[in-house]
C-alpha cells in the first residue's frame, strides 16, 4: 500500500520525538495504534459485508435461474400434452374420414350394383 523505507520511518520517529516530547510520545503512539486497529477492523467488516452481498446476489441469481427453468419445464410439459391432444384429434378425424369414405364407397358401389341389375 504505502512504500516507506526505514530511513523515512526513522526520520518520522525523530521528528515525532522532537515535536511531542518523550512524555507524550508513548500516549500518542498508543492512541495512533488504537485508531489504526479500529480502521483495520472497519475495513475488514466492510469487505466481509461486500463479500456477503456479492454472495447473496449470486444466490438470488441462481434462484431466479432455477425459477425460470421450472417455468420452462412446465411450459414444455404443457406443450407435449397439447401435442398429444392434437395428434389424438387428428388421428380420430382421419379414422372418421376414412370411415365416411368407406361408407360412401360401399353405398356407391351397392347403388351401382342395384342399377346394373
Amino acid at each position: 500500500m504505502f512504500e516507506i523505507s526505514m530511513l523515512e520511518i526513522g526520520l518520522i520517529s525523530v521528528l515525532a520525538l522532537i515535536i511531542l516530547g518523550p512524555q507524550r510520545l508513548p500516549e500518542v503512539l498508543r492512541t495512533l495504534g488504537l485508531w489504526m486497529g479500529r480502521m483495520r477492523r472497519v475495513y475488514n467488516n466492510v469487505r466481509q459485508e461486500i463479500d456477503r452481498e456479492v454472495g447473496m446476489d449470486e444466490i438470488r441469481r441462481q434462484l431466479h435461474n432455477e425459477q425460470i427453468m421450472g417455468e420452462l419445464k412446465q411450459v414444455e410439459a404443457e406443450a407435449k400434452a397439447l401435442k398429444r391432444d392434437i395428434a389424438g384429434g387428428v388421428e380420430q378425424a382421419v379414422r372418421e374420414g376414412e370411415a365416411e369414405v368407406a361408407a360412401s364407397v360401399s353405398s356407391t358401389s351397392s347403388t351401382e350394383n342395384k342399377s346394373e341389375s
